[in-house]
């Protein structure tokens, strides 16, 4: 059966925590390459970005070439794409190719709508629209793991554009599966409506104190037709500067899907607080996106 990765909404929590258990296995063996570089060798993944991206992509093909893959990175910019060629014959011509699974990041909300039924090898969800982004949701599932010991009651608040967010997107479906409660915090065009009983809306000075995690989202001004953002003003009222942090609990961690913009949602200073995980996050991607790769092509762990 061919297993595709589109959304953590298609998988069981059982499952889901065996890819969080083996992504921290590989964050274990990061310095023995000899345990792990061998388990994907003579396969092809195909890097297709229709969007930009630095992390996602970058880390993808660090976690193939981790495992013994190899990858070929698609530029659409530079391929039949300006000539008019669709999406599926694009994908169908890495499939005639011989690649063994495509990693795909694309601006339509849809793009993997009854498009993976085409298709005899994995399909893996980079980032589509604004709604889900599953790997990156596994990365910072695997970070409170690692910082939490478990997931169950953890309290996360999630400030910013989060009606854009498929970061926020993936994360709301982890923690309806693992029993966290969400926190949506920013201006209020910029939350999403939702009658679900373990997200809440709540005013970001009043909710800092008493979470775990706080994750801190830009202004996705790309998905925006017109949006004239004051940054100062912003970061005033929903920007986590030092002061903010100096609220919440001690244990308490900072959270961002990155990029992030410095001075506006998040203050330079707190950017490598002692308090903040954002690099140990994108440290987590590779790792994620390799426990992703081998269970898409292989399914079992040797």
């Amino acid at each position: 059966m061919i297993k595709h990765f589109l959304s953590l909404s298609s998988f069981a929590t059982n499952d889901i925590q065996s890819l969080i258990d083996r992504a921290h296995f590989f964050s274990l063996h990061s310095k023995q390459p000899d345990k792990i570089n061998h388990l994907l060798k003579n396969k092809i993944f195909a890097n297709l970005f229709y969007e930009p991206s630095t992390r996602t992509r970058c880390s993808f093909e660090i976690a193939a070439k981790r495992l013994g893959a190899e990858v070929v990175n698609f530029v659409p910019e530079n391929s039949s794409v300006k000539k008019g060629e669709t999406l599926y014959d694009t994908l169908k011509t890495f499939e005639s190719l011989g690649v063994d699974g495509i990693v795909l990041r694309h601006a339509d909300d849809r793009v993997f709508d009854g498009l993976h039924a085409r298709f005899n090898l994995p399909l893996l969800n980079a980032g589509a629209g604004k709604f889900e982004h599953p790997s990156q949701g596994l990365l910072d599932l695997l970070t409170l793991k690692q910082e939490f010991g478990g997931l169950n009651g953890l309290k996360i608040a999630v400030c910013g554009d989060i009606k854009h967010s498929r970061v926020a997107g993936s994360l709301m479906v982890a923690a309806e599966k693992f029993g966290m409660e969400i926190y949506l915090c920013g201006p209020e065009s910029l939350l999403p409506t939702t009658t679900q009983a373990f997200i809440k809306k709540a005013h970001f000075d009043d909710i800092l104190p008493s979470v775990d995690a706080v994750m801190m989202l830009r202004i996705q001004l790309e998905r925006h037709e017109s949006l004239e953002l004051d940054g100062e003003a912003y970061h005033k009222q929903f920007g986590l500067s030092e002061k903010r942090v100096n609220t919440m609990k001690k244990e308490a961690i900072i959270l961002h899907p990155g990029p992030f913009n410095r001075g506006v949602e998040i203050a330079d200073e707190v950017v490598e607080h002692k308090q903040s995980r954002i690099f140990k996050q994108m440290s987590n991607g590779v790792f994620s996106r390799m426990a992703v790769l081998e269970w898409a092509v292989s399914g079992e762990h040797k």
